[in-house]
């Protein structure tokens, strides 16, 4: 049944509006005739609609003959009329034509790249690479070999441990898994040191095999040897090991902080204004002056690609840039107020390098005035395990 509407859309029907006394004698003789109805709707006792394919309308005027009923076109639908009806329209058809061959061809090509799972590497770096192997916004996707590309990029980043490429559309997924940085692995039968690897002072020191060149209390510097690679025995000599064990040291970081006490702060007045562009590939048309009326101001982008679909983009973006205006307004900070700005800015800094907050031991703030600011110091000491085996080379 669907399938005999489909064909009757692409061949042309027509909805026919029946008037008579014996509606249901017309219908049965139509189905004697193989007369194919379909969507009755009766509106009154003697009127009825109904479609019919513009064949089967030329065989029912014999019926309507038998039937005493009378017989108006409603509508007309179907490819065929569509076509009749703009056939005197030749430029808007042949627009329509250049669209559809328009749509077709930009789908062989890719219009957005959009890269996912990074999160230490920054996206314009995978962007570049791609880029520098021809793989970008405006690519044909005919012929395109994303198993070499694939493979390019895993060669050349070593912080990446997989990479998958997926066309959808004319969209283009990157898929990323960075790869986790671990230390030089040395086998359990190669020789090797402890080393430091930052500068400290010895806190505990446990020697599991190897020689501990260094004690409680001492200070080291980064790449100092912690324990040795071999042990020293009264009839053997000197015999090379694996060195293993740990070393717990205290570490200090510091950030420092100069706060002036004449700051000029910015004043947001409110006032707001909008410039739209559409950029077109690498082509760009503003639909506004592109020289703002503010003196001085903000600028908050937003940029969205246009789709016909979930995954078929268009070369084609739409630009807004929201400007928000302010002033400058200088702002007199008091000692204290400096003071406890700087000391909040250095505590977030240091707070951002150490993982472990449970492992600050003491915390030290330093601070010297002068006419126009105030320095501050924060120093965070910290107790870490700072030995990391270092192969020996003979």
């Amino acid at each position: 049944m669907y399938f005999r509407i489909l064909l009757n859309i692409i061949f042309g029907y027509v909805n026919i509006e029946v008037e008579g006394y014996f509606i249901e004698r017309f219908i049965n003789l139509c189905r004697q005739n193989k007369i194919f109805l379909w969507n009755l709707h009766r509106t009154k006792t003697t009127i009825m609609k109904v479609n019919l394919s513009i064949r089967d309308f030329k065989k029912i005027r014999a019926i309507t003959k038998k039937t005493k009923c009378r017989v108006k076109i409603k509508k007309k639908k179907g490819i065929p009329f569509i076509l009749h009806r703009y056939k005197k329209r030749k430029i808007f058809f042949a627009l329509f034509l250049v669209i559809i061959l328009g749509i077709i061809t930009l789908s062989n090509f890719i219009w957005n790249i959009e890269i996912t799972g990074n999160e230490t590497i920054n996206e314009d770096e995978i962007k570049s690479l791609l880029e520098q192997n021809n793989f970008k916004v405006g690519t044909c996707k005919i012929g395109l070999e994303t198993a070499s590309l694939i493979q390019t990029i895993r060669l050349e980043r070593d912080d990446i441990a997989w990479v998958g490429i997926e066309l959808q559309g004319t969209n283009a997924v990157v898929k990323i898994v960075e790869a986790d940085k671990k230390p030089e692995i040395i086998p359990e039968e190669e020789y090797c040191n402890i080393i430091a690897t930052k500068d400290a002072m010895i806190v505990k020191i446990n020697a599991q095999n190897g020689t501990p060149v260094v004690k409680e209390g001492d200070m080291v510097t980064r790449g100092s040897i912690l324990i040795q690679g071999w042990l020293e025995g009264k009839y053997t000599g000197n015999r090379y090991v694996h060195a293993n064990g740990e070393v717990q040291a205290k570490v200090w970081y510091s950030e420092k902080v100069k706060v002036p006490l004449k700051q000029i702060k910015k004043a947001f007045t409110g006032q707001t204004e909008n410039k739209y562009s559409v950029k077109i590939n690498n082509f760009e048309i503003f639909f506004t002056k592109r020289v703002s009326k503010f003196k001085k101001y903000d600028t908050i982008e937003t940029n969205k690609k246009i789709k016909l679909f979930s995954n078929f983009y268009l070369p084609i973006e739409m630009r807004t840039q929201n400007l928000q205006e302010y002033e400058e307004q200088e702002v007199i900070c008091t000692i204290d107020e400096a003071k406890n700005m700087g000391i909040n800015e250095a505590k977030q800094k240091l707070d951002e390098k150490i993982e472990d907050k449970n492992s600050i031991q003491d915390e030290k703030i330093y601070i010297e005035e002068t006419t126009d600011s105030v320095e501050v110091e924060v120093v965070y000491e910290v107790l870490e395990n700072i030995g990391t085996k270092e192969k020996i080379v003979f």
